[in-house]
């Protein structure tokens, strides 16, 4: 069998709204992220950690900013479409892991929800799918409450 790992990374920067959305989950918030998208950075950086796994570059390139079929776009159908490359590849997704940083809101709550939304997405079984979040202890851009970043791991397979 043939397995390989990869890791990715997202941010964005707050703007005006009243929620953001974090692993396919809405959580109210008293801001927004500022995005192409809908700014789910967790989602985001899943999609370049599944994209990299299998050397298939990035999600703008898959999914380019500047045009406007993706604007405003649910991060659920990028990361569908994700799968969908890698499944026409012959990959399987073995496990994922994300990790959540900001300061406010508080996510702890909102985990279960974002762990179903992903597994479904993915076709993964609830325990192949992490979510976490931490702070940075008030430090960088995140402990100033400018924005939310994400990182994400996922190992995948092929027969």
């Amino acid at each position: 069998m043939d397995f390989r790992i990869g890791q990715g990374f997202d941010v964005h920067a707050f703007a005006e709204g009243d929620h953001v959305m974090l692993g396919g989950v809405r959580v109210p918030h008293s801001r927004g992220l500022a995005a192409h998208s809908d700014g789910d950075v967790a989602l985001h950086a899943l999609c370049d950690a599944l994209l990299g796994a299998v050397a298939k570059g990035d999600i703008g390139q898959h999914f380019p900013p500047g045009d406007d079929q993706w604007r405003d776009a649910d991060s659920r159908h990028l990361l569908a479409g994700v799968r969908g490359i890698l499944s026409r590849d012959g990959w399987r997704i073995v496990n994922v892991d994300l990790t959540i940083v900001c300061e406010r809101p508080r996510i702890a709550v909102h985990v279960p929800a974002m762990r179903e939304a992903t597994a479904e997405v993915l076709d993964l079984p609830l325990d192949a799918v992490s979510v976490k979040a931490t702070t940075t202890e008030k430090l960088g851009f995140c402990g100033r409450g400018e924005g939310i970043a994400a990182l994400a791991v996922a190992l995948v397979t092929r027969d």
